[in-house]
């Protein structure tokens, strides 16, 4: 079985794009939630095939935002500053919990740390900043 995006899991990324205020608040919650959905498909013990993985995803986000974005782009988005407005939303959480429920807000770091860690292995610097504390954050929250 392929770890792909199907249709219900496109109607539940652009309902959470719905709940964005602006157009700009609106991408910044499809780029996280659908960057959510493929690393939680990352997490599985079966071989993947990245490449037509991948091109799903690329197929609906350019259908979606048009040209100019990628699932590699969602994926850097996700590891910079700015994704801390959406993921510090109460209305992206809401909207995230409401309409991606397989998906706890509270396993959010985690898919971000890992996200993280697939850059730090691929650039070969360490994770720091305002993400990672972010992280940490969470981390100490989550765990009381």
């Amino acid at each position: 079985m392929q770890k792909s995006i199907d249709q219900a899991t496109q109607d539940k990324v652009l309902a959470v794009a719905r709940a964005g205020m602006t157009s700009a608040e609106a991408i910044g919650y499809f780029r996280v939630s659908l960057g959510l959905y493929y690393l939680a498909g990352l997490m599985t013990n079966e071989e993947l095939d990245f490449q037509q993985i991948d091109a799903r995803y690329n197929r609906f986000i350019y259908h979606s935002l048009g040209g100019g974005h990628s699932i590699a782009s969602v994926l850097q988005f996700m590891s910079g500053e700015k994704v801390l407005r959406v993921l510090q939303s109460e209305r992206f959480l809401a909207a995230f919990a409401l309409h991606c429920p397989e998906i706890p807000v509270d396993s959010i770091f985690f898919l971000i740390s890992l996200n993280l860690g697939v850059a730090k292995s691929l650039s070969g610097l360490d994770a720091i900043g305002p993400v990672v504390d972010w992280i940490e954050q969470e981390k100490a929250r989550t765990s009381q």
